[in-house]
């Protein structure tokens, strides 16, 4: 069922329904029940700041776990986030904005369902965060998670000169 889901990724890309996002490796698969349910850990590297991971887990429901429950064509919405410096950083042209910008894109249904993750950066706190949530075209789900780099007191190069405060 994992390659029903990476098929309608492929599909919704090869359609123009997906931002093009950063790429993401699995580095996990964890069963969890008898009934083909598995945990997956993927590796996300961010493709504007460098040396920076991000560890994304996820819910993939197996075929006899849909049989059962009749919902063919989506995953759940409980995903799991946690970002580490993992080389020296270097920022580049990122959005500044309140909203930050998407970093990584997933289908987690045929259609209707991705699992987001979002970079915002605190100037303030001089620390960048990152945000997984699932987002649905209908009715959104309130499962999210963060997780923080801080940047203060960390040699870090800016690209286009670090922002102000």
């Amino acid at each position: 069922m994992k390659r029903l889901t990476r098929f309608a990724s492929a599909a919704a890309l090869s359609l123009g329904l997906l931002a093009p996002s950063a790429h993401a490796d699995v580095v996990g698969e964890v069963g969890v029940d008898w009934m083909g349910n598995d945990i997956v850990v993927e590796a996300l590297a961010d493709p504007q700041v460098k040396g920076v991971t991000c560890h994304v887990t996820y819910f993939s429901r197996g075929v006899l776990d849909r049989l059962k429950n009749g919902n063919w064509f989506e995953d759940p919405s409980n995903n799991s986030i946690a970002c580490r410096q993992t080389g020296p950083i270097e920022v580049g042209d990122i959005d500044l904005s309140k909203d930050g910008s998407e970093v990584f894109r997933q289908g987690m249904s045929l259609i209707f369902k991705s699992l987001i993750v979002n970079r915002i950066y605190d100037r303030k706190n001089d620390t960048l965060i990152y945000l997984v949530h699932s987002r649905q075209i209908v009715n959104g789900s309130a499962k999210m998670a963060i997780s923080t780099v801080p940047l203060y007191n960390q040699t870090v190069t800016w690209t286009k000169g670090k922002p102000q405060p």
